[in-house]
């Protein structure tokens, strides 16, 4: 397990979840669920930070950003004109270069535009950004997205906030095996046994943020939420029995009194 490192972008990852800032009662309470995630990074609106309105409490407040990675990201994007502009913007603010995309097709469904997405991602990637990009689980949109220059794949297990769980471990499990960059699952995990599946086909990470914020305690999900992926990522290095279609004794057949 030591040798079993995360790295994104260069960067070393001690936790494999990463949290989201959103929808927590509080700055207060997203720092407390941060801290009891074991999470070292997470992801932050550009375009909901407090930037003008210094009364106002800012995340930077509770979340030191020289002791925990911020992963800037383009949540409420609906083309890649708006995403591209808030990521130069994070640069311009922070210097950050290492982001998440995010282009929206729509408000119903959340659901990634996957060609406005495509269209992103070749363009920063030429700016020198190093994206981390949400995507449908289409394993070929997945590859794609690799060979653009992306530095994190980061397929949906089903709608963004849904708390539906993994719909889909066939493409989920393709798009692992083809890519040569992390595979991180974003959005749609609703429990903790949800996040183990994740790591248990073999995902890179985990990345959730309404799961935690909107549970009826946030802090002790974040904190099964840290076990769960930690628990699930050791199963899959340990690898699981195969099926079998009928019964298999434990004990030998051998020697029996």
């Amino acid at each position: 397990m030591k040798k079993d490192k995360f790295i994104i972008s260069g960067r070393t990852l001690k936790s494999r979840l990463i949290v989201g800032t959103g929808k927590y009662k509080n700055f207060k309470q997203t720092a407390e669920a941060v801290k009891a995630s074991g999470a070292d990074m997470v992801t932050v609106a550009v375009r909901r930070v407090n930037i003008l309105d210094k009364k106002k409490p800012i995340l930077m407040d509770y979340l030191n950003p020289k002791k925990i990675i911020y992963l800037p990201n383009t949540a409420g994007c609906f083309n890649s004109e708006d995403a591209l502009r808030t990521l130069r913007l994070a640069r311009e603010m922070g210097g950050w270069k290492l982001v998440k995309l995010e282009v929206l097709g729509d408000k119903k469904t959340l659901y990634p535009n996957m060609i406005e997405t495509l269209k992103s991602t070749s363009v920063l990637v030429k700016e020198g950004f190093k994206v981390m990009v949400y995507c449908s689980d289409d394993p070929i949109i997945a590859k794609k997205l690799e060979d653009l220059g992306a530095s994190a794949i980061m397929p949906l297990a089903s709608p963004i906030g849904s708390g539906r769980g993994i719909k889909n471990k066939l493409n989920l499990s393709i798009i692992i095996k083809n890519s040569k960059v992390p595979v991180i699952v974003d959005a749609g995990i609703g429990t903790a046994s949800d996040a183990t599946v994740a790591m248990e086909l073999g995902c890179d990470g985990v990345l959730i943020n309404t799961a935690i914020a909107k549970a009826k305690n946030p802090i002790v999900m974040a904190q099964s939420m840290k076990h769960a992926v930690i628990a699930g990522r050791k199963a899959f290095i340990a690898g699981r029995i195969k099926f079998l279609d009928y019964g298999s004794a434990s004990s030998p057949k051998k020697g029996i009194i």
